[in-house]
């Protein structure tokens, strides 16, 4: 009976937990974000970098209401974070894919939505010191967080011991709905002209996928296909989506580019934009194939070793 109460209660909080953190992520920091634009002209990109820093860590710490947040807690986000930021400047060096966006989403998998977030958005701060700081920063540390944060969202890591072929069959409905959503933008560009590949991959991707997830109404389970999967989806649609906005947005400000904010731009930058997002989104699905579920796996095993939060 108590348990039961108990869990009345945590679910309850994480309810509010979370509407919480979705309106900060989608309400505030897009506001400081435009504010940044707009009224900052992007030379206080710092500023707005730190901001949405401290937006993220309420939510986050809102997971420890009514008790202290322990060291080893903070620790573990810490290493998650330093582990996103490292991954990502060595494969930066090394070959041409980003390590760092599978780690934000296997992040936001093992620790949680909001603490997904926060290691996403921190991670990418930090890997900007050394690859460099920009009006972009504000924009990736957006996706990467939100990237970690739906992964907390949609996946279940409960099932990490169910079978692998009863795995993919949750992941049918998303797919289904991107592949059904890539034809109906195939037929778009057919009938009204204009390429296919470009804007429609992005906008009709993201409200196929978007569609599958609720027919679906399914948490996803944690295996190396899936990962993989949903990665490569994410890490195209809405990071790249994202970013070729941001790239928009920060290029009309410089004369010599020739760019203006107008829907021709747009159209421009997310049809030159279609072969690195592409490789963005494959390196993802290649870390997580290989690398995803042993690291949840490890992170797991470190939660239960030392007794810390869901």
């Amino acid at each position: 009976m108590w348990q039961k109460y108990s869990e009345k209660i945590y679910l309850k909080k994480r309810k509010r937990r979370v509407a919480i953190s979705t309106l900060v992520i989608f309400v505030l920091i897009p506001l400081t974000v435009y504010v940044g634009i707009h009224y900052w002209n992007d030379y206080n990109f710092m500023l707005v970098s730190v901001l949405i820093l401290l937006y993220v860590m309420a939510p986050f710490f809102m997971m420890f209401e009514r008790k202290k947040p322990r060291a080893r807690e903070l620790v573990l986000v810490a290493v998650m974070t330093a582990l996103t930021a490292l991954g990502n400047i060595v494969c930066y060096i090394t070959i041409p894919f980003q390590a760092g966006t599978a780690m934000a989403i296997v992040s936001g998998i093992a620790l949680g939505p909001e603490a997904g977030f926060l290691v996403g958005a921190l991670a990418r701060f930090l890997c900007n010191f050394f690859l460099g700081q920009g009006p972009w920063t504000p924009w990736q540390m957006f996706c990467w967080g939100i990237l970690g944060f739906f992964a907390g969202l949609v996946f279940n890591k409960n099932d990490l011991d169910r079978k692998k072929s009863d795995h993919f069959r949750v992941m049918a409905g998303p797919v289904t709905g991107v592949l059904l959503a890539a034809a109906a933008a195939w037929i778009d560009a057919r009938i009204r002209g204009g390429g296919f590949f470009g804007w429609r991959l992005y906008l009709f991707g993201a409200a196929g996928m978007l569609g599958g997830f609720l027919i679906q109404r399914k948490r996803l389970p944690v295996d190396d296909i899936t990962l993989a999967v949903y990665g490569f989806l994410t890490t195209f649609i809405i990071y790249g989506g994202i970013m070729n906005v941001a790239a928009l947005v920060f290029n009309s400000y410089v004369s010599a580019s020739g760019l203006t904010i107008s829907w021709d731009s747009l159209k421009i930058l997310y049809i030159s934009g279609v072969p690195y997002d592409a490789t963005h989104a494959c390196g993802s699905a290649f870390f997580l194939y290989v690398f995803g579920e042993k690291v949840i796996r490890k992170v797991e095993r470190v939660k239960i070793k030392y007794g810390i939060y869901r």
